[in-house]
């Protein structure tokens, strides 16, 4: 999972503006000397779309800073897949049974555009944190976050409308329905493409 949907919180100009410090420094806010022991971990990387960064039969070593680009994160069920958040710019993503756990991904992560992001060895950050109260600090706040976005999802889609769940989606990230297939937005939503097509037009 990642620190989802940061991205929804600022402009589209602000983001394309971020560095990689603006967004380590968004999660919580460090003093110079913790930030540069992060920063100097942090290994920028361009990836294709469709990559996947995290697979839920693989055991993940990284976290990822989303630079520029847009993520997903999917869970394979039978025939289908349920894609149950997205990530922009500014999103820190983490696989957190794997950060936690040191076992497999209960989802995949892929990349839906061509991403430039920076990635931190988990092995070197929890180092990191046995060293550094303040590191400490930040990986604790970016798992907060991360569990608080999941519990948000699961109660939208148990006791929101589809309507109800559209359109906080339009007034929350409006760009977002130009960047992603109509197919993952109807699954994030739990509800068909033609059940979308429905509550697109109605809202129209």
């Amino acid at each position: 999972m990642g620190t989802r949907d940061v991205f929804l919180n600022y402009p589209a100009a602000v983001l394309l503006r971020m560095t990689l410090p603006d967004i380590l420094q968004t999660t919580y806010p460090l003093p110079k000397a913790s930030l540069d022991k992060l920063l100097a971990l942090a290994e920028y990387v361009e990836l294709p779309q469709g990559t996947c960064l995290f697979r839920d039969d693989q055991l993940a070593h990284h976290i990822y800073v989303l630079q520029h680009g847009l993520a997903r994160a999917y869970a394979r069920r039978a025939d289908r897949e349920v894609t149950f958040w997205f990530s922009g710019e500014g999103a820190v993503l983490v696989s957190i049974r794997g950060y936690t756990e040191q076992t497999v991904s209960y989802e995949t992560i892929e990349l839906l555009e061509d991403s430039g992001l920076s990635r931190i060895h988990m092995q070197a950050l929890q180092d990191l944190y046995r060293t550094d109260v303040h590191l400490a600090n930040w990986g604790r706040v970016m798992v907060e976050r991360v569990w608080l976005q999941t519990e948000q999802q699961l109660i939208a889609r148990q006791f929101r409308t589809a309507e109800e769940r559209y359109a906080d989606l339009l007034h929350q990230s409006p760009h977002l329905l130009q960047r992603v297939a109509l197919g993952h937005i109807a699954s994030y939503l739990g509800i068909t493409q033609v059940t979308l097509s429905r509550v697109r037009a109605k809202l129209k």
